[in-house]
């Protein structure tokens, strides 16, 4: 009889929402062209300028195809068929891919290497239980790769070299216990090391060469903003840093190495340099990146002006990213817009000639997507506070219902452009909020340090605040409001449910912790070397971590849960997901709970995404009414399998 009702009720919010979309001609978007597999996506050109790779679904499964740039000979070179391969990078020889992948979503990634012409893949690091990374290939040395591994030591990362023409590996750099990151120079030597200190600090340690002795270059205090570094000067002699040291925001500074001199290169008082753009082969410093409302790019090369200049006129969209052959001739770049899937380009520099490669969803193309607004609101202490609202296209953004979806990290923060959440929420018929909240990276070290020891205080209250905010424009219902966010920003749902349980109709958490003490305790091994940052970021005395937690006031949550996680997650231990939800069930408050066996954190592969959206769509429909589309026989049979 329940289920009959739930069924009335569901087909009537039906009725209503559609009635809305039909007056103003806006499609329900089918989950699977949010966020299935795209077509094609990731286009890489070859160092030799004579091929692009990229990234489309072979047999279901994302996979790396290859093409002879001006013909039509796509193929499939790789053939995994199960988790799909989201990166990957030529060798400098052009014969070659290099790709990673792990299982399960236990994040112990392994390199691959794959010859284009045969399709033959090699596993280069065949280790269970260790993690690989690629940390460098450079243009000099184009039959080697160096990689860091944790094969030694579970919680740090050693340096080897592998031989690309015979897989022969070989520790090239032990790590002393302490090092969190290796940098090599253009002659594929390590010669920097950045180090976190026993108080959440920063060493950067260098040395002259491979056998010379390890030596402190520069140093900054837990309170500056997470800076890194950045590469070697194309003649090896300096090293390029993003610090906030002797700043607010990071600046990008040229280190000299032999007498410690530091040089500004770019700077801006409120942001910090994100990104860097350098020429493929010379490695000379072309630009720097800077994320304001959207991404700025600093030119400090006069010949790439030029070519920048005539890329800004091909879309209203922004540069996301370049890929460049060796000779500097032909680029293929990634315009992400807010409104339309991403474009991909190829540009001839000689002929300053643009001409479309593909988007990554073309199916996109025949619907009508939101806007993305950048927005700024007050909080409660006066601190202002960044973000983006999208809210209904063909609607008027008034009194909506509304999810605040908070960003993951928490130490990162939301761009402009296309989101496929935003967008999908939006189509179903809710403004969605994506606060910059204090703690967000991006915006200076005040805006971060805001952040410390806050994660149930300022970091919660500014959600809070923008919620208001967005009452009291008008643009949302006081009485439908849930929020939704994944990692953190599951964090931030349950905490927000559990803290201010009258302030949320309901929440959803995709792989977010319940309890810090328990999060800090069962972190992967191989963040040893960052956890002094979480200690002073967070908190590190038992009990304050406990007053964060959420899993401890799970007595006075009042809002339905529906809660993801990966069985799999290595950052956030499914005992998190676990924990609240034997609370929830205790206590008699209505929750929903499902474990995806192949997952980690997130979830990687597209029907599981489209299934977790399945029950999310129909979730958020009950209670804020918007619209939603029903579950597919595949999605509702995966629910049923996984449902705990």
């Amino acid at each position: 009889m329940k289920r009959l009702r739930f069924a009335v009720v569901t087909f009537m919010v039906l009725l209503s929402a559609f009635g809305a979309w039909a007056e103003t001609g806006t499609s329900l978007i089918p989950r699977k062209v949010l966020f299935g597999n795209p077509e094609r996506s990731s286009p890489q050109i070859s160092p030799d300028g004579t091929r692009l790779g990229y990234l489309a679904p072979d047999q279901g499964v994302l996979n790396v195809w290859v093409r002879t740039l001006g013909n039509n000979d796509d193929r499939v070179i790789t053939h995994d068929r199960k988790r799909g391969i989201r990166n990957f990078s030529w060798q400098y020889d052009s014969k070659n891919i290099l790709y990673t992948q792990d299982q399960g979503g236990d994040e112990n990634w392994r390199v691959y290497q794959t010859k284009v012409s045969t399709q033959q893949t090699k596993d280069l690091t065949p280790f269970e239980k260790v993690r690989a990374d690629i940390v460098a290939l450079e243009p000099s040395h184009p039959d080697t790769v160096l990689i860091q591994l944790n094969k030694r030591d579970a919680k740090v990362f050693d340096i080897y070299r592998i031989n690309l023409n015979t897989g022969e590996l070989g520790l090239d750099t032990e790590n002393p216990g302490d090092v969190a990151g290796w940098q090599p120079d253009h002659d594929l030597q390590v010669r920097a090391a950045q180090v976190t200190t026993p108080d959440g600090g920063t060493v950067i340690r260098v040395r002259d060469n491979a056998k010379s002795p390890w030596r402190e270059l520069m140093k900054w205090g837990a309170d500056e903003t997470l800076g890194e570094i950045v590469g070697f000067s194309p003649d090896n002699r300096a090293l390029w840093v993003t610090t906030s040291l002797d700043a607010n925001a990071a600046r990008l500074l040229s280190v000299d190495m032999a007498t410690g001199k530091q040089t500004v290169i770019a700077e801006d008082p409120q942001f910090d340099v994100s990104f860097v753009v350098t020429q493929p082969k010379t490695n000379k410093l072309e630009a720097v990146v800077f994320l304001r409302e959207r991404r700025d790019f600093q030119i400090l090369d006069p010949a790439f002006k030029a070519d920048y200049d005539r890329l800004q006129k091909v879309r209203d969209a922004d540069i996301s990213n370049v890929s460049r052959d060796l000779a500097d001739d032909r680029w293929v770049v990634a315009f992400e817009g807010d409104d339309a899937p991403i474009y991909y380009y190829l540009y001839d520099r000689a002929t300053k000639k643009a001409s479309v490669l593909f988007s990554n969803r073309p199916d996109l193309e025949t619907y009508k997507l939101s806007k993305v607004k950048p927005i700024e609101y007050k909080a409660r202490d006066g601190m202002l506070i960044y973000g983006y609202l999208t809210t209904p296209a063909g609607v008027e953004a008034k009194r909506l219902p509304m999810v605040v979806f908070p960003h993951g990290g928490p130490w990162g923060r939301d761009l402009w452009g296309y989101d496929p959440y935003a967008q999908w929420l939006a189509n179903r018929g809710y403004a969605v909020l994506q606060p910059n909240f204090r703690a967000s990276t991006g915006y200076g070290k005040k805006y971060l340090n805001a952040g410390d020891r806050q994660w149930a205080g300022t970091m919660h209250t500014d959600l809070l605040d923008g919620e208001d905010w967005a009452v009291k424009q008008g643009i949302a219902d006081p009485k439908k409001i849930c929020i939704m966010g994944g990692s953190y920003g599951g964090y931030a749902a349950l905490a927000a449910v559990a803290f201010s349980p009258d302030a949320f109709s309901c929440g959803v958490d995709i792989v977010g912790p319940s309890n810090l003490n328990t999060l800090l305790k069962t972190i992967p091994p191989y963040w040893s070397t960052f956890l002094a940052i979480f200690h002073r970021r967070m908190g590190e005395d038992e009990e304050f971590l406990k007053s964060q937690s959420p899993l401890f006031k799970a007595d006075q949550i009042k809002a339905p849960l529906l809660i993801g996680q990966g069985a799999n997650d290595p950052r956030v231990n499914k005992a998190e997901s676990d924990q609240i939800v034997a609370a929830m069930r205790k206590n008699k408050k209505p929750v929903e709970y499902y474990v995806f066996p192949d997952e980690g954190h997130g979830f990687a592969r597209p029907e599981n995404r489209t299934a977790f959206n399945a029950a999310s769509e129909e979730f958020l429909a009950k209670y804020l009414g918007g619209r939603f589309e029903p579950p597919t026989e595949a999605e509702r049979k995966l629910l049923e399998s996984i449902r705990q």
